[in-house]
């Protein structure tokens, strides 16, 4: 496994996060224990979730998986979403952030987060107020550091600005969508991360899978899968164009004896503003799979390969 700094912190976590918004849903305590286990055995270190994840059933199945061994682990996880019936039940205000971060220490049976997100941005909050909250957070030793996800260049960028003028912890990653198929953020967020020197922790690099020739255009999803768990989500997402790169990319991966999967996730990784990579997993095995894809970095031209069969 491959380690790299977030941001600009001294702070070093695995080039592979694992992502859990299944768990305490189709992927039982059980069965993410077992895959939490695995991720330690293979190096990985970095684990992100969210409150919203399960309404708080994730961080809870994590709580249980983290006991005895808090000190493997990095722990992410975001705030924002509603969580509850109230007005102050869901942003980023000073209210909301004290009582979700309490409730989020609680499921996660643990003194403090590791990285502690907003998970979008709040135009109905002043950002200065929310990066105050945060850092009284961080001094009170309950945060040890501070990122965001789904910001645009430019709310990143008046983020950064807000806790230079102020005084405050910055954000020092940040968290957005990103694969073959949706390359927006190279136009401003990703040079703004390296400028600035923000780590990047994108998710849906597979496209939950659907860009790995796992799951084939018209027939019955795999049971116990994304696809069948997540039904007409990913049905829509998977249009003829997403299944003819997923099989450019599985020809292309037989050229070197990877599989398609090992193809995308060296093809973020070799973008050196990316510092880790989210990839969910359901069984121990596909943890194994996905570690290989770190071992074996692809050289430029594979790199080089792989963007252009999105063409």
């Amino acid at each position: 496994m491959q380690y790299r700094r977030l941001g600009k912190t001294g702070l070093k976590v695995s080039t592979l996060c694992l992502g859990t918004n299944m768990f305490g849903g189709y992927v039982d305590q059980a069965s993410a224990i077992k895959v939490m286990d695995a991720c330690v055995d293979h190096g990985i270190n970095f684990i992100d979730t969210a409150d919203m994840y399960g309404s708080g059933a994730s961080e809870t199945v994590i709580g249980a998986g983290l006991k005895g061994k808090r000190h493997q682990w990095v722990i992410a996880t975001k705030f924002f979403a509603p969580m509850g019936q109230g007005p102050n039940d869901r942003g980023a205000s000073r209210k909301h952030i004290l009582d979700a971060v309490e409730a989020s220490l609680r499921r996660l049976q643990t003194d403090h987060l590791d990285l502690y997100q907003i998970h979008y941005w709040d135009p109905e909050t002043p950002v200065e107020e929310t990066l105050r909250t945060l850092d009284d957070l961080v001094r009170q030793g309950k945060v040890r550091y501070i990122g965001c996800s789904n910001f645009a260049g430019w709310q990143l960028v008046k983020s950064l600005w807000a806790s230079d003028r102020n005084g405050f912890v910055r954000f020092e990653s940040v968290q957005p969508h990103y694969n073959l198929l949706n390359r927006e953020i190279e136009k401003d967020l990703l040079p703004a991360c390296a400028d600035q020197q923000v780590g990047v922790i994108p998710y849906q690099i597979l496209m939950g899978g659907l860009l790995t020739g796992r799951y084939k255009k018209g027939q019955p999803a795999p049971p116990g899968s994304r696809l069948a768990a997540w039904g007409q989500y990913m049905e829509q997402m998977h249009t003829d164009k997403v299944a003819a790169v997923s099989q450019r990319l599985v020809d292309l991966g037989r050229q070197s004896e990877r599989t398609a999967a090992e193809l995308l996730l060296g093809w973020g990784l070799a973008n050196p503003v990316v510092t880790s990579l989210i990839i969910g997993a359901s069984k121990p095995e596909q943890v194994a799979e996905n570690t290989r894809a770190v071992e074996k970095p692809l050289t430029p031209a594979e790199a080089e390969a792989v963007t252009k069969a999105a063409e």
